[in-house]
């Protein structure tokens, strides 16, 4: 058998179209492990503010503050792509840089917060694993 021969199960799934219906089963359990729950709601954890990094807590009190932003992307619209907050209409999420000590570029670690106007959220939350997880900052 070649290596690129396929064994004689293989063509019977594919005639089928079982193997497209198992594949897709495979990714779509793979992104649902990946990404939590759709909505992004049920399974936020929170942390106090007292608890996170000093950077944080120093860039959470400028966004309540309403700046200034030390980076230029600061209060850009953050689009939820991932679907790991809570879904809002587009432009409701904006991110803040989280200074990290000895990085050269912004790094990983991010505020964003919810709510208009921007500088009154009605709900922030941090990641440090740029959007992979967020929780949800509890003041």
């Amino acid at each position: 058998m070649s290596f690129s021969a396929r064994p004689p199960w293989w063509q019977a799934l594919r005639k089928t179209g079982l193997l497209v219906t198992l594949a897709g089963a495979v990714l779509a359990a793979g992104v649902v492990q990946a990404r939590g729950p759709v909505d992004g709601a049920a399974s936020l954890a929170t942390v106090p503010l007292s608890q996170l990094p000093a950077e944080a807590q120093a860039a959470h009190r400028l966004v309540l503050q309403g700046g200034p932003f030390p980076h230029s992307k600061d209060g850009s619209v953050f689009g939820n792509r991932e679907r790991a907050l809570p879904p809002e209409r587009r432009g409701y999420y904006h991110e803040y840089t989280v200074r990290t000590p000895g990085a050269r570029d912004r790094g990983a670690r991010r505020i964003v917060c919810g709510g208009n106007p921007p500088a009154m959220p009605k709900a922030c939350f941090y990641t440090d694993d740029h959007y992979s997880t967020f929780r949800q900052i509890a003041q």
